[in-house]
């Protein structure tokens, strides 16, 4: 879309409005810059400085960092009255916001100062309103932006000083509404998260379903427990071992920290339930193929935090030979359990399902291949507790504010082994749970985005309408 583009769209206006442009509607259009972080003496002041990064809402209550005087003195940043419209014109184009106090602002912003006949509101839910148009219309190699040349350019609708006010005004009645459907959507997600923490937790502790134990109780019979089962599996362990070189004895769980087990349970370590754990690696870029090819080569953003693998999210490939002759160490099959290794946020865990006959894993994802009869989806789900994430990320590596796990953590981590048809019934509750959760959250995206086309549809009307022709929301 090009300006011209814009402009049409503004062709049937009412007839006592005018098309003017922004330049001719602004006093003035007013930049910023960043101070020299070399000069310790321009840093950590009493004036905020804005940046993209605190344009997370439409009113900002301060800035993550702050400049001194002598900064804006001795630097291209300028200090903004409050409420003045910010825009975003380098990084973050189509975000606007107006904040209640003077600011500086970086490079990447442009203040609009505006004249007699236009309203600040109107203003920011015009610019709000064209917000997709001004991505499209950015332009750079590394980092798109907006001329100040073409940011003048743009064409903008102008109604009457009073029936711009009566529009905000009618706006602002609107999205009340609306704002207060999203907040409470935005509820449901965060009580529906908490509630798959709470699921989770419960079947890490042995309290989502009864336990074996009880149930041999009631019935007066023997079982296997966990403990057992886990001595049975190490026995077998030597014979499955599917990796390079001598056996290695599998080191046992690490218990300080945790909690205690119900009857019949056994903490062990996922090295003893699991032949070889490995991570991925990354092949050169020109062997990497997006969209298609003959083995997919899975990323970070493939794994999700409820144990399914979204491999049709951006899917990249790799050759028959530099799946079989590179990427050996990086296979992985069906019943493969696949967790991210760097992060944040830690805790993505997917299990490759049958569908999959086989794929590739990059360095950042490390796969574990339990050993039968431990199944791949219980040991998803343990990975997925909250907890067991905290026990890895309090002994992990953090670099750049960047959580990391070893594979020597990986091999370590506790998993709690209760007998294996208390297994089944754990897998099969939690499935059920988290069926539900998919669904309500499912629904709950579906009317965020509603209601996001919703706002944009009601400000495309504003500025094409009368406010008296306007429906509400």
């Amino acid at each position: 879309m090009n300006i011209e583009t814009l402009a049409a769209k503004y062709s049937a206006i009412p007839s006592h409005w005018r098309l003017s442009t922004l330049g001719e509607s602004l006093t003035a259009i007013i930049g910023g810059g960043t101070p020299s972080r070399d000069n310790p003496s321009f840093w950590g002041g009493d004036i905020p400085w804005l940046t993209v990064k605190d344009m997370r809402g439409r009113r900002p209550t301060d800035a993550q960092e702050h400049i001194t005087q002598q900064a804006v003195k001795e630097s291209a940043t300028n200090i903004i009255p409050p409420e003045t419209v910010i825009m975003a014109s380098r990084v973050g184009l189509g975000k606007v916001v107006r904040v209640p106090f003077s600011t500086a602002i970086n490079q990447d912003l442009k203040a609009l100062v505006v004249g007699p006949d236009l309203d600040k509101s109107y203003l920011e839910y015009w610019l709000l309103s064209i917000a997709t148009f001004l991505e499209s219309i950015g332009s750079g190699t590394t980092v798109k932006g907006i001329r100040l040349e073409r940011l003048r350019q743009l064409p903008i609708p102008l109604a009457p000083l009073q029936e711009q006010r009566e529009i905000v005004a009618e706006l602002e009645k609107q999205f009340s509404r609306l704002d207060e459907a999203v907040a409470n959507l935005q509820r449901v997600k965060a009580n529906l998260k908490r509630y798959k923490a709470s699921v989770l937790k419960a079947a890490v502790e042995g309290r989502l379903v009864e336990t074996e134990a009880t149930q041999a109780r009631r019935d007066d019979r023997t079982y296997e427990t966990g403990e057992q089962l886990l001595q049975r599996l190490l026995l077998a362990r030597p014979d499955q071992w599917s990796a390079r070189g001598r056996y290695v004895e599998p080191l046992p769980a690490e218990t300080k920290d945790l909690s205690p087990l119900p009857a019949g349970w056994k903490w062990a370590s996922i090295d003893q339930l699991s032949d070889f754990i490995t991570k991925g690696t990354t092949p050169a870029a020109t062997k990497l193929f997006d969209g298609s090819g003959d083995v997919q080569f899975l990323k970070i953003y493939n794994l999700t935090f409820d144990g399914s693998l979204n491999h049709t999210h951006k899917p990249a490939y790799v050759s028959r030979a530099t799946h079989k002759d590179e990427l050996a160490r990086s296979q992985v099959f069906p019943g493969d359990v696949l967790i991210n290794i760097v992060g944040p946020p830690l805790g993505q865990v997917s299990v490759v399902p049958v569908h999959v006959e086989e794929a590739n894993i990059n360095q950042a994802i490390a796969r574990i291949r339990p050993i039968k009869p431990i199944g791949s989806d219980f040991i998803a789900v343990t990975l997925m507790c909250d907890d067991i994430m905290r026990w890895a990320i309090r002994r992990g590596k953090t670099t750049a504010g960047q959580a990391n796990l070893t594979l020597e953590l990986c091999r370590a981590l506790p998993i709690p082994v209760p007998p294996l048809a208390e297994q089944t019934r754990i897998v099969a509750e939690v499935d059920r749970h988290l069926s539900i959760i998919r669904e309500v959250e499912s629904a709950a995206d579906a009317n965020l985005q509603r209601a996001q086309a919703l706002r944009q549809a009601t400000l495309a009307k504003a500025f094409t309408s009368s406010p008296q022709s306007k429906s509400t929301v």
